[in-house]
Parts: structure tokens; sequence; C-alpha cells
């Protein structure tokens, strides 16, 4: 499975971000999600998806200003965070885990397949 990132780069505080990734694979029993790591800090979950029962989780620090669309037919996972904070700056990454899940973790040590992740800063 290879995931590619697209988007990122500067965004001034107050705006949005929509980053996607690209996943190689169909199958439906694989855990997709996003991660980021700011400087000095261990990377941590932003939000997870599993394919086949369209779960959805969302760390506390974005829930209620964040969405991840999946497009099945582009093979897409996207990130969409609104009303963006300097806190928000970190490289972001999308992840993967192939399994029969009952939920996606936001722990970022369950994943294996990662992309080589996208710079996002945010201005104040």
């Amino acid at each position: 499975v290879l995931l590619v990132e697209f988007g990122g780069g500067f965004v001034q505080a107050g705006g949005s971000l929509r980053l996607s990734c690209s996943v190689s694979t169909t199958t439906y029993h694989i855990c997709m999600g996003w991660f980021r790591q700011a400087p000095w800090k261990e990377r941590e979950g932003v939000a997870t998806f599993y394919r086949n029962t369209r779960f959805l989780d969302y760390a506390d620090s974005v829930k209620g200003r964040s969405t991840i669309p999946h497009d099945n037919r582009r093979n897409t996972l996207s990130l969409q965070i609104d009303s963006l904070e300097p806190e928000d700056t970190a490289i972001y990454y999308c992840a993967a885990r192939r399994g029969f899940d009952s939920y996606c973790p936001l722990d970022a040590g369950a994943y294996d397949i990662w992309g080589l992740g996208t710079q996002v800063t945010v201005s104040s």
C-alpha cells in the first residue's frame, strides 16, 4: 500500500486547510488516518477512518472543526480543518493499517504504512 499526501503550505490563523491522501489499495479492510507532528512533540492522531464500516474518530484538539471526507471513486482520504490556530502547525502524515478492526485508534504506533508527510504552517 502506498500513500501520497497532497496539499499543505502556509495558512493564516482562522483560515482552513484541506489535505488529500492518495491510497493505492481498494481493500475495505483498512484503517486510514491523519496524524501530525509538531516540532519537539510526539506524533499524534488527528482523525481516523475505517473504510468497511465508515467508522470515524477525531482528536479532541480538532473535534468540531475537522472532517475527513473519503472518496471511494478517486481512492482518496482528505483532511479538512477549519478555524486554524498556530498550534495546528505541524508535518501532517497520512497513515494506514490493514486488518479487520472494530475501530481505528488515534495512536500513531498502531499504524505501519505511512506517507512522507506534508508541512502545514499556520501564521498568527
